[in-house]
């Protein structure tokens, strides 16, 4: 494990039953802590996640719920400082440089995110009718191709490894359909907080949309996963689990593809199957 995962995991003491025994032994656990994003230095959300890759987690939710389109308005990320001068590792400031008008008319929206349900916070059911732009993206990915991406993605996932107790989203490059690469890989407690470091990493490096792009998450597909990659021009969504029925008509109306149930011989797509081809 790298430094950065060393963000993730605690020390822990767990009292083991095996065979009907039981056995004091060590043990790890994934961290899980409040994140307070400032804009401007003003209160604006909180979310609950793993630590690490901070800047990259504010960056892809502004750019998935709306609040910046481009690298452009995201202006700066930083780290807020406690009275000594010390950075806080809880608490993130972002200076967007959007018109003020623009601002307010995107602050009309309040949010409350958790690990467990990025969504639940939100005042209003208009908040979850944004309109997407469609992907027209003419990416294509082998059937074979997707049935490997699981695999890689969990042979990525570290802090995973050391504590059992994290989501991961993948996201990986089709220039070859055969063989799409693993550009990047964020684990966090929280699904949709996952796939935001993602975004959000893809984001700060001016990435956006990303087109030619497949991502795989290891937890079910929700409205607001394809919502979020949907507003980062993602053209491929796979998942180990199941898709919501939402999901599935939003991916329908942006233009995405999607597939479930990813295992290790089979998939089901919901949703712009021309994407997916036979081996070559």
């Amino acid at each position: 494990m790298s430094d950065a995962d060393d963000l993730s995991v605690k020390p822990a003491r767990a009292l083991k039953w095996r065979g009907g025994v039981a056995h004091d032994q060590a043990d790890r656990l994934t961290i899980e802590e409040p994140l307070e994003i400032r804009l401007g230095g003003r209160r604006f959300t909180l979310t609950m996640r793993t630590p690490g890759h901070d800047e990259e987690l504010v960056a892809g939710f502004l750019l998935a719920e709306g609040f910046v389109q481009t690298r452009a308005e995201l202006g700066e990320v930083r780290r807020m400082r406690d009275r000594k001068g010390a950075p806080d590792p809880n608490a993130i400031d972002v200076i967007l440089a959007v018109p003020a008008a623009g601002l307010r008319e995107r602050l009309k929206r309040n949010f409350t995110v958790s690990s467990s349900c990025g969504v639940c916070g939100k005042t209003s059911i208009e908040a979850l009718e944004r309109r997407l732009a469609p992907i027209v993206d003419g990416a294509t990915i082998t059937a074979p191709a997707i049935l490997r991406m699981p695999a890689l993605m969990r042979a990525a996932q570290a802090v995973f490894s050391a504590t059992g107790g994290l989501h991961a989203a993948a996201l990986f490059a089709i220039g070859d359909p055969a063989a799409p690469a693993l550009s990047v890989l964020r684990e966090d407690v929280g699904r949709h907080n996952a796939v935001d470091k993602v975004i959000g990493h893809a984001l700060l490096g001016d990435r956006v949309p990303l087109s030619g792009c497949a991502m795989m998450v290891s937890g079910r597909l929700s409205f607001e996963i394809v919502q979020k990659a949907a507003a980062a021009g993602i053209p491929i969504l796979c998942a180990v689990s199941a898709p919501s029925s939402l999901a599935v008509e939003l991916a329908i109306e942006v233009g995405m593809t999607l597939a479930g149930f990813v295992r290790e011989t089979s998939f089901n797509v919901y949703s712009g199957a021309e994407r997916v081809i036979a081996a070559g």
